[in-house]
């Protein structure tokens, strides 16, 4: 017999290959996917490395979907045929196994199972405000962010596609929220996901789940807790580190871009954590702002200049001097210089740093 488990856990879990299957306790099924899925990729990625393609990698990634959507379908499959049982005791007192009322179960799975597509559990569940908004939040922002990038062809705006996957899982906590609170018989109210924030707003509480969401941009999570200086620092430096060293060609410092991003994740769970339990103190990552203002604008003064002479007096001077290739010869010896500098003021730094304690 079949234990009982929850059908729309073994979905979810579902979206790594064979995970879902393991949980409804297909053993085989949960071996043979992930072996499959994980093995061409590794195997399209050997390839690509070797022959110096990326023919091999795109046809692995397709193959792959492919293998993930094989493995979904087949647990869906598996969990539409399955009927509950539940064990009684005839007026014999022998037991005897009858199939389950399953209204409920098949609610709250058939929910979540439309709710693959941002707003459809919603709308199933009666909530038609509240679907509406998630289904344009999400595909409108897909929209936007394409038409941006075919008008203005930069793909920059690519980047904001990260925001649709954060939309997809506060959607799919929300609804499975929503079908347990229906169906313990509780009155919901169909409001927007705007209305709803206004309101916990208003009444001073915060959303955990929302806010662990946000946090995987770096300081929306902490903003949205109402930790403002700190959110706004964390935002900046993430995004200006970004421009920065796409601007100045220093690939050397893109493995600080990931480090960044991990503390201002961490630490976005972390007042999460705190969150009801004590008060926040919105304290800056950068303490004495105020005393480090005359560097940054020497910072912002020197990148301006930079800016300038890249876009303005360089490509006046390759008109010149065509034959000298004064462009690459600027361009890496600036790079060389940049990188030196900072490298030996920070070794400097950290030796007085050392001295002093």
């Amino acid at each position: 017999m079949q234990p009982q488990r929850n059908k729309g856990l073994a979905f979810i879990m579902n979206v790594i290959p064979g995970l879902g299957h393991y949980y409804w306790g297909r053993r085989g099924r949960a071996l043979v996917y992930p072996v499959m899925f994980f093995g061409i990729l590794m195997a399209a990625f050997v390839l690509a490395i070797a022959s110096s393609d990326d023919e091999p990698l795109i046809f692995g990634i397709i193959v792959a979907l492919f293998i993930w959507g094989i493995s979904m379908l087949d647990l869906l499959i598996a969990l539409l045929r399955y009927t509950p049982t539940r064990i009684v005791h005839d007026e014999y007192g022998r037991p005897m196994t009858v199939p389950q009322d399953k209204s409920e179960d098949s609610e709250r799975f058939y929910t979540i199972l439309l709710s693959i597509i941002p707003g459809l559990g919603h709308l199933h569940l009666g909530l038609m405000q509240r679907g509406l908004s998630f289904l344009i939040s999400f595909f409108g922002l897909a929209t936007i962010l394409m038409f941006l990038t075919g008008l203005t062809h930069e793909s920059v705006f690519l980047l904001f596609l990260g925001m649709l996957p954060i939309i997809w899982l506060y959607c799919m906590f929300d609804v499975v929220q929503l079908v347990h609170r229906k169906q313990a018989g509780e009155l919901i109210k169909d409001r927007t996901l705007f209305e709803e924030l206004e309101t916990s707003r208003e009444e001073g509480r915060r959303s955990k789940v929302f806010a662990t969401l946000l946090s995987a941009f770096p300081g929306a999570g902490q903003m949205y807790l109402g930790l403002q200086k700190r959110g706004l620092q964390m935002m900046v430096l993430f995004l200006g580190s970004i421009y920065i060293m796409d601007v100045l060609r220093l690939t050397l410092f893109m493995f600080l871009i990931p480090l960044i991003w991990f503390y201002c994740f961490f630490d976005g769970l972390q007042q999460v954590s705190r969150y009801g339990r004590e008060p926040l103190r919105d304290k800056p990552v950068i303490e004495g702002f105020v005393n480090h203002q005359k560097w940054l604008g020497l910072g912002l003064l020197l990148l301006g200049i930079y800016f300038i002479f890249t876009s303005v007096i360089l490509p006046y001077l390759e008109t010149l001097f065509p034959e000298t290739h004064i462009s690459y010869l600027i361009r890496n010896y600036v790079k060389t210089a940049i990188v030196s500098i900072v490298l030996i003021g920070g070794g400097i730094k950290l030796m007085l740093g050392s001295k002093k304690r």
